[in-house]
């Protein structure tokens, strides 16, 4: 078989584990599920890219960063809330240059079409991941099953989907027009 992609090895990200624990008490008895959900979004991602240095720390930031407004601003709108969160870190952490690829990153998370802008971005690798995660593993942009199944073992869900369908109810309930506004063609 051709080896297309970067890693098929099932990894943790330190990166990611320093900068969620900073975040530790605000997701409070959410933390390990929005924890896991994040590695598994890592995983995927940096299997569908080349290998970088840059481009792990780009994706675990963002894996942080791209629902964390949910919790910092109670809001099932949360796609701005946490580009904020995003920006705000990367200028702390001199990494300021990643801001428009990152804030991307996040913005076009949950694009239902391709993302085409920027095709050198990570934007559309990360799409692909959140969505090989959200489909619990179902949809796969052909990384292999295995690959597939390990991460998911790796990272349990412990409640995050349905975490996120309780929220999408509650939504619809005051949205009943907008009930996924994170959703974009």
């Amino acid at each position: 078989m051709n080896k297309k992609y970067r890693s098929l090895d099932v990894s943790h990200s330190i990166l990611l584990d320093d900068v969620l624990a900073g975040y530790q008490q605000l997701l409070g008895a959410d933390y390990d599920a929005y924890r896991n959900h994040c590695m598994r979004v890592f995983n995927f991602c940096c299997a569908l890219v080349d290998e970088s240095t840059e481009a792990e720390g780009k994706i675990a930031i963002a894996a942080v960063f791209h629902d964390l407004g949910i919790w910092s601003e109670q809001t099932f709108d949360y796609l701005l809330p946490s580009q904020l969160l995003a920006r705000r870190y990367l200028e702390k952490s001199n990494k300021a240059s990643w801001s428009n690829e990152i804030e991307a990153m996040i913005g076009e998370h949950h694009k239902i079409t391709r993302y085409q802008e920027n095709p050198s971005w990570l934007v559309e690798p990360f799409r692909k991941a959140d969505l090989i995660d959200l489909s619990g593993g179902l949809i796969r942009f052909r990384l292999p099953d295995d690959f597939v199944s390990d991460v998911l073992d790796a990272f349990p869900n412990a409640g995050f989907h349905k975490m996120l369908a309780a929220l999408s109810l509650e939504r619809l309930k005051t949205h009943p027009f907008n009930p996924l506004p994170m959703m974009k063609l």
